[in-house]
């Protein structure tokens, strides 16, 4: 709270002088009690320079580290300005259960919380309960494909797997991500990514050969790579060239080492550990993160010479200045039913299909005349005034907003959700708030064609692929409602959650007033934003940038 306090006094009093402070902020980590400026800076990760909202001045945003067991106390200081972007804000932070009646720190807009209106800070304040590898992004509107995203690790001193690795720092956190060359507001829909970064460098189609990310290795050693995806949209096939990986981790969530793996798929929100043995002859190596193939863009099929899509694995006395001329092996690619949860492995509930207390079936539907997503249904807009705040006021279940879209459910329950995959833009990323589920059918998938029901010792994550199109996917996943308040369910792809492919699992709401309870600033998130002149929250549309 001192720390809230003095960033508050200074905002007051001397409203230069925080803006000032994160000219020297750009630094590569911070700890859990830090001060995130948040910003608009021109940057050109991939060699074209545009205008974008950053944290601390820096793409990505710095990566945060604590151990198991700290307290968060993270002040964003937003100063966007920027009027072709959303100038609010909101930091979410993926993955991070918020255990303890922290819902109203989750940072949704319009779930946990309004806006951060701008030249005003708000303090997150949570507990590291659980140990694993995350990340933090704006939660509002589809502000993190301009820039506001970064990785998280809460280390863990008694990590079950410590004796596979011998190195796990802040040089073996590997992002992925799409990126954008005009501002997402006036991207078009469902807009086709410019460029793939890996730890937020690359290069675009026929632009010019930029930096690319290095990932510094010794022979001899074993490290443990997090790799994170905070795409906007597209999977990544990630994979690091006669080098097979062992994976020990899925979204937070140990689980049994799986060996000998070449390659995996990972969505938007998912993250990996795995182990690389660094045995192969002292040289530089391709990191390939290819995603799938746009049609309008046949020159991101596949990797080239041009280093799309790529980072480069250096082993200590390589030439630094080579590029790796090596090629992919991708025989073994992992399947998610590969993975199975290290601790506690069985799955809530009865060991049948709709075994939960309470079983819920999802249908994903898009409307062409609108182009809205629905599910069962409904279209999820944000409301005006968030369900945390609905259900504090004593708001009925049966009365929350968006109408349609909140889902009563009872306390310590088992909870059954299905869901199909849709026709329109699949496969669909989705990911859960507050929990971390039992995936017990995964996606039917050309690896996996015909996944069977598992509730012995499925993998526990947070964020699973439904699988394509007619695939026959029925994607199902259990857990336990032991975390009170709102929380939402929803496409990680930002494009299809900013056109309504959501829901939100009001828990235990009896209880809710009594659990969570939010700090006094929060209380005023919502009036200032609500107050703000047109001038603030308008966004001037601009024409799509030309790549070259």
């Amino acid at each position: 709270m001192f720390l809230y306090l003095f960033e508050y006094a200074i905002q007051i009093f001397f409203p230069g002088a925080l803006l000032a402070a994160s000219e020297i902020a750009s630094v590569a980590t911070l700890g859990p009690q830090s001060t995130l400026y948040v910003t608009n800076e021109f940057i050109s990760p991939d060699g074209f320079r545009r205008s974008a909202s950053v944290i601390n001045g820096v793409y990505p945003a710095p990566l945060i580290i604590a151990q198991k067991g700290d307290n968060f106390k993270l002040n964003v200081a937003n100063y966007l300005s920027d009027n072709t972007m959303h100038r609010s804000t909101s930091i979410h932070w993926h993955g991070v259960l918020q255990h303890g009646g922290t819902n109203w720190a989750d940072g949704t807009v319009g779930v946990s919380q309004c806006p951060i209106s701008p030249n005003r800070s708000f303090l997150y304040q949570f507990n590291a309960t659980e140990p694993g590898t995350f990340w933090y992004h704006s939660h509002y509107g589809t502000q993190y494909c301009d820039g506001i995203r970064g990785a998280l690790v809460v280390y863990d001193p008694d990590d079950p797997h410590k004796t596979l690795y011998d190195v796990d720092d802040e040089t073996t956190v590997v992002t992925l991500g799409d990126w954008y060359h005009t501002p997402s507001p006036s991207l078009g829909f469902l807009p086709t990514a410019d460029s793939h970064l890996i730890n937020g460098k690359g290069r675009y189609p026929q632009g010019p050969l930029t930096d690319l990310a290095v990932v510094n290795v010794e022979q001899g050693k074993r490290y443990r790579l997090r790799v994170v995806s905070m795409s906007c949209d597209a999977f990544y096939t990630f994979s690091i060239d006669d080098h097979p990986l062992t994976v020990i981790e899925a979204d937070g969530e140990s689980v049994v080492p799986v060996r000998g793996i070449d390659a995996l798929e990972i969505f938007a929100g998912q993250r990996y550990s795995v182990v690389l043995v660094a045995n192969q002859p002292v040289g530089n190596y391709w990191i390939r993160s290819i995603p799938p193939p746009p049609d309008s863009n046949a020159a991101f099929r596949t990797f080239d010479e041009d280093g799309l899509n790529s980072a480069i694995l250096r082993y200590k006395g390589a030439n630094v200045h080579g590029q790796p001329s090596t090629k992919p092996t991708q025989i073994n690619i992992l399947r998610e039913t590969q993975l199975h949860a290290l601790i506690n492995p069985m799955a809530p509930g009865k060991p049948i299909e709709d075994g939960g207390d309470k079983n819920i079936h999802i249908n994903i539907e898009f409307d062409e005349e609108t182009r809205l997503f629905k599910l069962n249904g409904a279209i999820f807009m944000p409301p005006k005034v968030p369900v945390l705040l609905q259900l504090l006021t004593g708001t009925p279940p049966g009365q929350l907003l968006p109408e349609g879209s909140v889902y009563w459910l009872p306390r310590n329950k088992s909870i059954s959700i299905s869901v199909v995959p849709g026709k329109k833009d699949t496969p669909h990323p989705f990911h859960l708030h507050g929990h971390s589920f039992s995936v017990v059918r995964s996606a039917n998938t050309p690896e996996d064609p015909m996944p069977g029901y598992n509730y012995i010792d499925p993998v526990r994550r947070d964020t699973v692929n439904l699988g394509d199109a007619d695939s026959g996917s029925n994607v199902t996943i259990r857990f336990t409602t032991d975390n009170p308040g709102p929380w939402i369910f929803h496409c990680h792809i930002d494009w299809h959650l900013e056109r309504g492919m959501a829901i939100v699992f009001a828990e235990d709401p009896e209880d809710v007033p009594a659990v969570v309870r939010p700090p006094e600033q929060w209380q005023y998130l919502c009036p200032i934003f609500d107050n703000l002149p047109a001038s603030m929250t308008s966004i001037s549309k601009v024409l799509a940038s030309p790549t070259l």
